[in-house]
């Protein structure tokens, strides 16, 4: 694409955007979908000339079987146009597909078996095929994408396992935990989400106008159509639903939408996390040479990467989220308001990706503060009021919870005036020695052993 074209794109995905989202261009493209098309027609029409019991599809030969895999395998994007124009007299884009398979194999021995090219198939069984087929191929990218940065999270878990850190709850201080562990949490339910879209096997039909084989036992009674559709979509990985409309209900694939919504979702959480922590001085950024966070502030080295990937996680969700709750409806048999929504799954994984690369991106920018991190913690002795009270509950001290917030609460403690109401306190001599060594980058529980299980 010229830059020309990406000027005057209206999508900044095909425009500001695509060269960081180009590798979907083959998967969810016009051409993308129109190859996929003649994929499954191809594999359908191999399917029936396998089957002795339709004898007037005979056998393929070796060299009719190779014809028939390069039309599908060699599908060129000059090929895709020439289907689009025998579209623009068909006006109809299923049975374009069609007369260029039929045209191909003009000709040649396979010409004999020409009316068995979409034989007893209605356009949704190839339509509901080839989008499984794109969301297929898509996952592979997107994954790819998804486990690379989960993995750059890992590291920075494993990095900084024992990094004291002040936690905040309510956005408050409280119990300190480390660096390490926290992001350890974000890798645990990425992965946990990450299986979840792996487990999904996305459903798929070949059976007929209505889902009843109507026009297949018309034409072969004794011909076992289910074991032969389930032969064709089982070789690309799919599950035949043997129970549809016209359609297939599209209840797979809301599946696999809201669960790459809510792995986004995490990243989003996670996003503005470190733009938290940003803020507060726990992180710094790398600086570029040459790159400006302000036009009027020199000083500023902004996080736009994070604002960036939650912006894009933003529209990425709204797509997703219509597409999980329009297309499992369809009005009785079929409606085509699915049609028209399908052509956009590609848009929710291209944010979605851009997302993605916008965070890796400012993971490789980050810098730990550890000094901002001590100081907080420092500043902060009164977190150390929950150990305290809860020894004292251990040995059976009077209103240990109510002493201990008199002390604490809406207000600053240091040092001192903890290890002075330690010292007072009557307790036995570990439990006291204990908690007088205690300081709060000290008191981080198992937080460092959690931090390196991901």
């Amino acid at each position: 694409m010229s830059s020309i074209d990406t000027l005057l794109a209206i999508s900044p995905l095909d425009g500001r955007y695509s060269s960081k989202v180009s590798e979907f261009g083959e998967v969810f493209s016009e051409y993308g979908l129109v190859k996929r098309r003649i994929a499954v027609e191809c594999a359908w029409l191999a399917a029936l000339c396998s089957n002795a019991e339709i004898p007037e599809a005979a056998s393929l030969t070796e060299e009719e079987s190779k014809i028939l895999g390069d039309i599908a395998e060699k599908f060129s994007v000059e090929d895709a146009s020439r289907v689009k124009e025998i579209e623009r007299t068909t006006n109809h884009d299923v049975k374009a597909v069609e007369y260029f398979i039929k045209e191909k194999i003009k000709g040649t021995s396979l010409e004999s078996r020409g009316e068995f090219v979409h034989f007893a198939c209605t356009s949704e069984d190839i339509n509901n095929m080839s989008h499984a087929l794109m969301l297929r191929d898509g996952l592979k990218i997107l994954r790819a994408s998804q486990d690379e940065l989960t993995n750059a999270i890992a590291a920075l878990a494993h990095e900084f396992a024992d990094l004291p850190m002040l936690a905040h709850t309510h956005g408050q201080p409280a119990s300190p935990t480390t660096m390490g562990k926290e992001l350890a949490v974000v890798v645990a339910r990425l992965r946990r989400q990450a299986d979840e879209i792996d487990r999904i096997v996305l459903p798929a039909k070949m059976n007929g106008a209505v889902g009843n084989f109507n026009a297949h036992l018309s034409a072969y009674p004794d011909v076992d159509w289910e074991a032969l559709s389930r032969g064709v979509i089982e070789g690309f990985n799919l599950r035949q639903n043997r129970l549809t409309i016209q359609i297939e209900p599209h209840d797979g694939m809301a599946e696999l939408f809201d669960a790459i919504e809510r792995w986004n979702t995490i990243l989003m959480d996670f996003d503005r996390d470190v733009w938290t922590y940003i803020s507060m001085g726990y992180f710094r950024q790398k600086t570029i040479k040459g790159e400006i966070g302000s036009s009027t502030m020199p000083h500023k080295v902004n996080p736009i990467d994070f604002e960036n990937s939650e912006g894009n996680i933003g529209l990425a969700n709204a797509v997703f989220s219509h597409l999980a709750r329009k297309l499992p409806v369809s009005r009785m048999q079929r409606d085509l308001t699915d049609s028209t929504v399908l052509r956009n799954m590609g848009v929710a994984f291209a944010y979605s990706l851009v997302a993605i690369k916008s965070t890796i991106k400012g993971i490789s920018k980050l810098q730990i503060n550890a000094e901002r991190l001590a100081e907080d913690l420092d500043r902060n002795w009164e977190v150390l009021a929950e150990p305290i009270q809860t020894v004292m509950r251990k040995v059976g001290m009077e209103n240990p919870y109510e002493r201990l917030k008199e002390l604490t609460r809406g207000r600053r403690v240091n040092a001192e005036i903890m290890k002075e109401f330690v010292s007072g306190l009557e307790l036995p001599e570990a439990d006291k020695k204990r908690l007088m060594e205690l300081t709060p980058a000290l008191y981080v529980g198992k937080a460092a052993e959690l931090a390196k299980i991901v």
